[in-house]
């Protein structure tokens, strides 16, 4: 009974750490994704939370006061007189009923506002992905009412980089680095000890040290700022570890399999193509999440070897940052549109890893 009861108290610890860390993490993601979907002018007024339903004041009519108006002077509305900055802020005339002044001193504009229950996902709108996968002006108002004009990010030929970029880099050195487990684990060949503590010392050397080397050869071969350059780097850099997962597999493989191969006739190709990689799925789609996903965030060596000639999603990211820092409703689209494609692959291949352990089985 002792031991029931503090195996039940373990599980709902381990339940209510959980449920703390996931929405620790989902409640911020939850917020972005709203927020990609609001008006610019409503993030500045209000939490994204406010798409939920509730009761609040809404725009139901607006009207603009004689040009002969003073903003200077106190004014009077329905009864009520107070100065700009009091307008500005808004005035309850009524219970429910308020008055706002809209923008600066030279609109005029009188918003009028009532109290209304407002339903689930009132005014969104997918201008703002329309406007960061534009590269044409973006036009937009702020929270003070200002028409703001901003060019265009061209988010969707970052996209397409990127994707040229992962694709080929995740591919390149799961082929490489499947070939060389196969012959570190199977294969007897003079100096393969050597060569593999050599592969297995790689994983400790930073890469940043090796940029500048490299990118002294690209510019003088011709290569910097291409595709293939990138590719290059990220199957060099990516290259140990992915050996050295692979080769912990493996290695781990029945050897009957492969002396039956051996008896029937099977090449050492044969071998690998017919029996070694379907076997290794589940490390090689391991080692694909890895991979995709280090390369579809990587910044650094993006940056250093294809600069803005062709800009993947990080690096417009941080040029959104730095050039349109203020508006969210931009940034928000831009972060969500980089977070689909990773994990479209993410949950795409973990259904593939977990058929592939059901096919690596070997029945006795």
């Amino acid at each position: 009974m002792i031991k029931t009861r503090k195996s039940l108290t373990g599980r709902i610890l381990v339940l209510i750490t959980l449920v703390v860390i996931v929405t620790a993490w989902t409640i911020p993601t939850l917020g972005v994704f709203v927020t990609s979907f609001r008006d610019s002018k409503d993030i500045y007024s209000s939490g994204w939370w406010s798409v939920l339903p509730h009761k609040d004041f809404v725009k139901t009519a607006e009207f603009e006061l004689p040009a002969d108006t003073n903003p200077d002077a106190p004014i009077e509305l329905e009864g009520v007189t107070a100065d700009f900055a009091d307008w500005r802020e808004g005035i309850a005339v009524s219970e429910n009923r308020t008055l706002r002044w809209y923008g600066n001193k030279r609109s005029r504009k009188i918003e009028v506002y009532e109290e209304k229950w407002i339903g689930f996902g009132a005014n969104l709108t997918l201008q703002n992905y329309r406007d960061v996968l534009s590269g044409g002006t973006v036009d937009f108002v702020d929270g003070e009412g200002n028409t703001i004009t901003r060019q265009g990010n061209d988010f969707a030929d970052a996209v397409l980089n990127s994707i040229a970029v992962a694709i080929p880099a995740t591919i390149i050195p799961i082929l490489i680095a499947a070939f060389a487990a196969y012959a570190f684990a199977w294969m007897e060949f003079p100096g393969r000890k050597p060569l593999f503590i050599m592969v297995v010392a790689l994983l400790v050397v930073p890469l940043q040290i090796a940029l500048i080397p490299i990118l002294r050869d690209y510019t003088r071969w011709g290569l910097n700022g291409t595709f293939v350059g990138m590719w290059l780097a990220h199957t060099g850099f990516g290259l140990p570890l992915a050996v050295y997962l692979l080769y912990n597999y493996i290695s781990t493989l029945p050897r009957d399999i492969f002396e039956s191969a051996y008896l029937d006739g099977a090449t050492p190709f044969v071998t690998f193509v017919r029996l070694v990689l379907p076997l290794s799925i589940p490390a090689l789609a391991s080692f694909a999440i890895f991979q995709f996903l280090w390369v579809w965030n990587d910044y650094l060596v993006a940056l250093v070897f294809l600069g803005d000639k062709n800009r993947v999603v990080t690096s417009a990211l941080a040029a959104m940052i730095g050039e349109k820092g203020q508006d969210w409703h931009l940034l928000t689209s831009g972060a969500f549109l980089s977070m689909i494609i990773p994990l479209t692959v993410f949950f795409g291949l973990q259904r593939f890893f977990v058929r592939g352990l059901m096919a690596g089985s070997v029945k006795g």
